[in-house]
């Protein structure tokens, strides 16, 4: 018993990440009005209590509140901190790093200065884009809870710290990797295959990628969260972004009539026809470049195809529109699942 009890204090001790989140989790104290109240009814003193019992009890509220929200930032600022050292060497390791790089130049090489004019080519190029930051960041984020599940059960069983703000934190925490590798990779990829040579159309496709990589960033989030299972979730989500790469607009244009929303339910068409709409500007200056908007067209096959792939199929606000719904949905829905999940 003595040693147990020894070793316990050594462990209280110790200025780790854990007496730290309970030092601030005990912060809060609560009020003392209500005992003063009672112990004056008990006196039958009702007259010396209510008025200053009111304004006491609004400031110890105001105080519950304020400390309760800097006890809240206390364990958000530990967890990001915690966060950020677990997950420097993950998402920055050598690995992952080379995989984007190899992907940019490979992709680089392969459409080596693509003419504006060669529409089915950019459009792959496009369409290449958006499925791999689609597939790479939702299997990486499929594995973030899973991993975790056993120390967030104990930590939270303990009441270590809100589940609010180790949800915000561990989002917070993947944003570098998720900002900084698609960064890389569409820089070498832009200036190598020659897209619009034009510093604010590059920041309008950068701003593309990195929303499609949050909404697909939520996606692995949510299976993670709600299945718990990594194998588990990581098979669904491939089974996912196949239905998504298949019906991202592409591959296949006629669809059956009963099954011609079922693109509209696909992440990649979205991030791919906004894509399309950055670098042709809805299709008025290729249609212009290949004769498709005069009476007498000199290649019908070309403006058909520019009009079923180049031509927008949705406002790209309402694109937009819906990836911040996606982007914000998946979170929400992987927040729900964690609050369920029994410690």
């Amino acid at each position: 018993g003595i040693s147990h009890q020894s070793d316990g204090v050594n462990e209280r001790d110790k200025p780790n990440t854990k007496q730290a989140l309970i030092t601030s989790y005990n912060s809060e104290i609560g009020p003392k009005v209500k005992a003063a109240c009672l112990e004056s009814n008990t006196n039958n003193n009702k007259d010396t209590c209510p008025k200053n019992a009111v304004v006491v009890g609004k400031r110890s509220t105001n105080q519950n509140f304020k400390s309760s929200i800097i006890s809240w930032f206390n364990q958000f600022c530990i967890l990001l901190q915690r966060s950020l050292k677990e997950r420097r060497h993950e998402s920055f390791n050598s690995l992952r790093v080379s995989q984007v790089i190899a992907a940019a130049l490979l992709s680089g090489i392969m459409w080596w200065h693509s003419d504006f004019r060669d529409i089915q080519d950019r459009l792959g190029l496009l369409y290449f884009i958006s499925i791999f930051w689609g597939v790479f960041p939702s299997f990486n984020a499929v594995f973030a809870f899973p991993q975790d599940r056993s120390i967030f059960a104990k930590e939270r069983a303990s009441g270590m710290y809100s589940l609010s703000s180790y949800f915000v934190a561990r989002i917070i925490g993947d944003l570098p990797m998720e900002l900084i590798l698609p960064t890389i990779f569409l820089t070498l990829v832009y200036w190598m295959t020659g897209l619009r040579p034009e510093v604010l159309t590059f920041v309008q496709t950068l701003g593309v990628i990195i929303g499609y990589v949050l909404v697909a960033q939520g996606l692995g989030l949510a299976l993670g969260a709600i299945i718990m299972d990594a194998k588990r979730a990581s098979t669904i989500a491939t089974i996912i972004m196949l239905g998504c790469v298949l019906t991202g607009g592409f591959y296949v244009h006629k669809l059956p009539r009963c099954l011609g929303w079922i693109k509209y339910a696909s992440l990649t068409f979205y991030c791919y026809r906004l894509l399309i709409d950055v670098q042709y500007r809805g299709g008025e200056e290729i249609s212009g470049l290949l004769g498709c908007s005069s009476h007498m067209r000199n290649n019908v096959a070309d403006c058909k195809f520019v009009q079923e792939d180049v031509v927008g199929q949705i406002s790209p606000l309402a694109s937009v529109a819906v990836m911040l719904i996606m982007i914000f949905g998946f979170r929400l829905l992987a927040y729900i699942a964690l609050r369920r999940m029994k410690v």
